[in-house]
């Protein structure tokens, strides 16, 4: 699975990630995890206001920090364990 966190590296970034760490590694499942920070890429989403949450090519959320059990109920619909 490839979750990527859209950011330049501010701290809701560094937030949602760590969050995004935690969900993966409590779930047990396999999964990328990929910082993208070029404005240029960032955009290439559509996204406008970050952090932003990409998994498997689809943005799940923008401009907001989910908690990890948020995220862990998307990596799950998503067909994580």
């Amino acid at each position: 699975m490839k979750i990527q966190i859209l950011g330049t590296g501010c701290a809701k970034c560094k937030t949602l990630t760590e969050n995004t760490e935690k969900a993966v590694r409590e779930l047990g499942i396999d999964a990328e995890i990929v910082k993208v920070t070029e404005i240029k890429e960032i955009m290439q989403f559509n996204v406008l206001m970050t952090p932003g949450l990409v998994i498997e090519g689809q943005v799940k959320a923008a401009g907001r920090v989910l908690s990890p059990d948020e995220i862990k109920k998307l990596l799950v619909d998503a067909g994580g364990k």
